[in-house]
């Protein structure tokens, strides 16, 4: 995260809030891969 700082002073707010949207998507899609993964253990039960 601190290779960001000096590219975000440069471009300004919307970058750091398009980092931010993107980090937040990707801790979301993390738990829908491992929910995705367990569906087959899940179907047998």
């Amino acid at each position: 995260m601190e290779e960001f700082l000096p590219f975000i002073s440069d471009v300004g707010i919307p970058a750091l809030v398009t980092f931010y949207l993107l980090y937040r998507i990707e801790t979301k899609l993390e738990d829908v891969v491992q929910s995705i993964q367990s569906l087959p253990e899940r179907m047998e039960r």
